[in-house]
């Protein structure tokens, strides 16, 4: 469940047979390995209607559980990260630093669906950290973005991987179980898909 729930999953198979063997080898970690889509976080205690502000605070709350659901390598760092940009307060939902990837994580909370804004939004937050916040010997800020659903041609057309932001969905409340195997098959089948027809339409091009 855990390999399945991380985004190396969504590779296509050779990439991630090079991705592991790497790990074996090197020990060394990429954002890929360390992301996962769903995330749940049922121990937050939400049903129904909550607003971003119950959700985050319901995070800090159990902050220990979050960190054991977002994974190894994770310390918390600050929440409401304020910036200030042109005169104008920013406010970062959460901040986190990951140990072995050296990089930190800035995490925006986000009711509903996805939505394109998002990108912006977070690529404001993750420049403003890389110019201020970067400390010598670390790498660029990642982005995370909770939603609790995602716009799967959306997140494709914002080509969100080239700028290091990642999307995941969250659940407040466990589905049956076999509702959520057949639900982290399906999005696994539909991402190897789509990177396997990108692969095509490059080999076509070269030919």
């Amino acid at each position: 469940m855990l390999f399945e729930r991380t985004a190396i999953s969504k590779k296509p198979d050779e990439l991630i047979k090079l991705e592991l063997q790497a790990l074996k080898e090197n020990d060394k970690l990429t954002p890929d390995l360390i992301f996962k889509d769903p995330y749940f976080l049922d121990f937050v205690g939400l049903k129904d209607t909550y607003s971003e502000k119950t959700l985050e605070d319901a995070i800090l709350r159990e902050i220990e559980q979050f960190i054991l659901e977002l994974g190894n390598g994770f310390s918390f760092v600050e929440r409401q990260k304020r910036m200030i940009i042109d005169g104008e307060d920013f406010k970062l939902d959460l901040l986190f630093y990951h140990r072995k990837l050296k990089r930190l994580v800035a995490i925006g909370l986000k009711l509903g669906k996805f939505k394109a804004a998002y990108k912006g939004e977070m690529e404001l937050y993750l420049r403003w950290l890389e110019k201020n916040d970067m400390q010598s010997g670390e790498e660029t800020p990642l982005g995370l973005i909770l939603c609790a659903e995602g716009n799967n041609e959306q997140i494709e057309l914002l080509q969100l991987e080239n700028a290091g932001i990642k999307i995941a969905e969250y659940l407040t409340e466990l589905p049956d179980k076999e509702m959520l195997k057949q639900k982290l098959h399906s999005t696994i089948e539909r991402n190897k898909k789509r990177l396997e027809s990108h692969t095509d339409l490059s080999e076509m091009k070269l030919d």
